[in-house]
């Protein structure tokens, strides 16, 4: 892996598909796992270096991980299992674990046991005892995979308010995109254990810097291109001509979110065409039409429309398509 990044009182996303590396990355800056080879630097002390032979046991490294199943001791009670959590050169623990306990809301449950907590308060005293153990940084390896939407939406809203109290650095994991944009400020997309972009979120989801992060960040509408004109380029896979801003000599891929295409009604408008309709898959608030350019095409088009929309489509076989030549990213 080949990893380096910087964060200053802010969350950073680490995002990709499974195996490409962001759990192994935190593990490595925890110290479960040593690199083959490699430097792994925190906050300017070095936790890991091969050529040195470094490698600082966990305990010492000052850095706290959150599994997903939250790894509470199950014959310890609530305050027992933060306690464990603060170091023990500490001697007002008590104090400390009230302290936090009141800043988690946890209190009045005290002397209940892991298994009398519910998903949402197994979280929360897993993170204050990672946060009494004063650690330099957070990090949070998919904390909510195994559960359902419901409990997700209300553990996720917790965790940001928790994250709002906490004055440091977070690393937060995922292959949820959604999940990410909502709890993170900076976002760096994992490529085979290597950083392929790092961006504020914004600017990664609308206007990624690689084929590969557009991807990542769920542009559906992909297409091999060739200039043509100055303005010009042929969606190849598409077999469709657009119009967009300055077109280089060596592009290589065009992109466009499907919201960023939309019916229209004139054919002679700019970037419009007349799309077949190959399939509508339904949404609980829009629906994804599925287009190609013509009834061989086995490269297909995504545009999203809305559930008013959907009741002009009945028994069309054609629609007339708009791109925004603005939102149409080109990659080199």
């Amino acid at each position: 892996m080949d990893i380096k990044f910087e964060i200053d009182n802010s969350t950073l996303a680490l995002l990709g598909p499974s195996g490409c590396g962001k759990s192994m990355t935190l593990k490595c800056i925890a110290g479960i796992e040593s690199p083959d080879e490699g430097e792994i630097v925190l906050n300017g002390r070095t936790l890991f270096n091969s050529k040195k032979k470094i490698n600082i046991v966990p305990q010492y490294r000052k850095v706290g991980l959150l599994f997903q199943s939250y790894a509470l001791f199950p014959n310890m009670n609530l305050k027992e299992n933060i306690i464990m959590g603060i170091p023990k050169h500490k001697d007002n623990k008590e104090e400390i674990a009230q302290e936090v306990i009141g800043d988690f809301s946890l209190q009045g449950l005290e002397k209940n046991y892991p298994h009398q907590l519910s998903g949402g308060q197994q979280q929360r005293v897993a993170l204050a005892r990672m946060i009494v153990n004063e650690p330099e940084i957070l990090m949070l390896d998919e904390p909510f995979s195994a559960l359902d939407e419901y409990l997700k939406w209300q553990m996720e809203r917790e965790l940001m308010d928790i994250i709002s109290k906490h004055r440091g650095e977070i690393i937060y994991v995922s292959h949820n995109k959604d999940e990410v944009f909502r709890l993170s400020d900076t976002i760096a997309v994992i490529n085979k254990g290597k950083i392929e972009e790092i961006n504020d979120k914004t600017s990664l989801f609308n206007h990624p810097k690689s084929i590969y992060s557009a991807t990542v960040a769920g542009y559906k509408n992909i297409s091999r291109a060739k200039k043509i004109h100055e303005h010009r380029v042929l969606a190849i896979d598409w077999d469709i001509e657009l119009e967009c801003r300055d077109v280089g000599e060596d592009i290589k891929y065009i992109a466009v979110q499907e919201q960023n295409i939309h019916m229209s009604h004139d054919l002679n408008m700019t970037n419009t065409f007349k799309l077949h309709v190959v399939d509508i898959i339904e949404n609980i608030n829009s629906n994804i039409l599925i287009l190609s350019s013509n009834d061989s095409s086995n490269s297909h088009i995504y545009m999203e429309i809305s559930k008013e929309q959907d009741d002009c489509l009945k028994d069309r076989e054609y629609i007339y398509a708009k791109f925004n030549g603005d939102n149409i990213l080109q990659f080199y």
